[in-house]
């Protein structure tokens, strides 16, 4: 049986005109966003199907967006699912219809879109694909700028070396890092986590950098709680007093095998996560994070392919958006003495 309004209104804690309220994104309701992004978490989960309201203004334009991702590992990495709630958000106040498929589906999309917007990572023979289906083609969260393409970034490297220095500025610089591997759906292009490259860069600089440190693992939550606890063997009493992490699942597992081996956060070890997803808010303690613009690259990667289709001296360009820090209680605050060992 499909998901109702009442379904997610009962696990959100909320009304059902709140529910439709927020999934139709009602700019009037006032609402916390930890609500709002519940709620669109909740629906995701259960698969909610939105029906078109008869009112809804008719389309003149429809764009294809192409994910990497399965929809089943969306619902695990709620970064990507943010991401294409901006797309879609951005789409329906320029009255653009929405195709979604998988990078393995794209044939079906072929004579039947006015453009392209590609979320995730893409090897050179996928975007070669994509750019036989149209020429208006925007990627999100892949740097194809060299390429001659759109392209829609977080500067992943200023979020770190933010991080870095608050720990730094908390005297701890005994900092570890559990890091992240992916590879495109045809394996032929491997993805090193720009989030490692400039750890080390910034520990190195400041001769603060130990490989091994370092722990390398998937973008899960399984992989997060499997890395710490060989950091927790391999390391004894030599423990980081802080750890980045380069995602919230992987943060949310971390926790997890600190909180089993009776190891205090963050009393003994501090924990800074990456993207601030709804996650950050449903563990104890709550996890620091780096905020991210999830729904802002969406509805920037549908500006830039509009303007492919609207302007013709349109110049190929790289937008890279900032983050911020957002501290909560897996963090020390400032001049705390730490717990020694």
């Amino acid at each position: 049986m499909a998901a109702t309004l009442k379904d997610i209104a009962e696990k959100a804690g909320v009304s059902t005109a709140t529910v439709s309220r927020v999934l139709n994104r009602d700019s009037t309701l006032s609402v916390t966003k930890y609500t709002r992004d519940k709620i669109f978490l909740i629906a995701n989960q259960l698969g909610y199907k939105k029906i078109s309201r008869k009112n809804t203004p008719s389309f003149q334009k429809r764009l294809a967006l192409v994910q990497w991702y399965s929809e089943s590992k969306e619902q695990d990495d709620l970064y990507y699912m943010m991401i294409r709630e901006g797309i879609e958000e951005r789409s329906q106040q320029r009255h653009f219809d929405v195709v979604r498929v998988f990078n393995n589906d794209i044939d079906s999309i072929r004579n039947y879109i006015n453009g392209i917007v590609a979320v995730g990572k893409f090897s050179d023979d996928q975007v070669a694909a994509l750019s036989k289906l149209t020429n208006k083609l925007v990627f999100v969260d892949d740097d194809q700028f060299e390429a001659g393409f759109d392209s829609v970034i977080t500067d992943f490297a200023l979020g770190v070396r933010r991080v870095v220095n608050f720990f730094f500025d908390q005297k701890i610089r005994d900092i570890g890092l559990i890091y992240g591997e992916e590879k495109t759906t045809d394996k032929l292009r491997s993805i090193d986590d720009p989030r490692y490259l400039a750890f080390k860069d910034i520990m190195k600089r400041n001769n603060s950098f130990n490989e091994a440190n370092c722990f390398k693992g998937q973008f899960t939550k399984q992989s997060g709680y499997t890395q710490m606890k060989h950091a927790i063997e391999e390391l004894g009493a030599n423990l980081p007093h802080a750890f980045f992490i380069s995602n919230d699942p992987m943060a949310t597992g971390a926790l997890q095998a600190l909180q089993e081996a009776n190891i205090k956060v963050p009393d003994r070890v501090s924990i800074f996560s990456f993207n601030n997803s709804t996650l950050t808010n449903f563990v104890n303690p709550e996890l620091s994070s780096v905020a991210v613009s999830t729904r802002m690259m969406g509805g920037t990667a549908v500006d830039l392919l509009i303007d492919q289709l609207e302007n013709k001296d349109h110049v190929t360009g790289r937008i890279e958006l900032d983050t911020k820090l957002v501290t909560r209680k897996s963090t020390l605050k400032n001049n705390v003495n730490l717990e020694l060992d």
